[in-house]
């Protein structure tokens, strides 16, 4: 697997970015101000994430995605691996990372990577987002803040 930056004259992978934020305005946003980064086999794309910088000692893994189909392979732990590798060699002091108090195996995994939580944004997903979004059974309503220190 090969882990590259997006070329600028690449399209971004919206099929894979969608999955983890439904809201395609919002992702635009971020790829504007952010870095997006693929992982690829075979020259199939199977992964993407979106870093950007908060201020001038934060980054922030803005999206953070692997297609369903690759789920269990240890794509994301190698997304998450390069997300703090680049933050590190880029001078920043700390990687943040959000995601919905619904959604249960991100947290695990965010956790299991070295991330530990920093607080949570209460009805950010009521307030931002037009449809309601459910996942494991629950709504998505409040985002949960994690950090780790580089």
């Amino acid at each position: 697997m090969n882990i590259r930056k997006l070329n600028e004259h690449e399209i971004p992978p919206f099929d894979l970015l969608l999955l983890a934020d439904p809201s395609r305005e919002m992702v635009e946003e971020y790829l504007a101000i952010g870095e997006c980064r693929v992982a690829e086999i075979a020259s199939e794309i199977v992964g993407v994430y979106v870093l950007a910088k908060l201020d001038s000692e934060t980054m922030e893994i803005m999206n953070i995605a692997v297609d369903e189909r690759m789920h269990g392979r240890g794509i994301g732990k190698k997304l998450i691996g390069d997300a703090v590798q680049t933050a590190r060699q880029l001078g920043y002091q700390s990687l943040e990372i959000g995601t919905g108090n619904s959604s249960i195996g991100q947290l695990a995994l965010y956790q299991k990577c070295g991330f530990r939580m920093e607080g949570v944004i209460k009805d950010f997903f009521i307030d931002h987002y037009d449809e309601a979004i459910y996942e494991n059974g629950l709504q998505c309503r409040d985002m949960i803040r994690l950090a780790m220190e580089l």
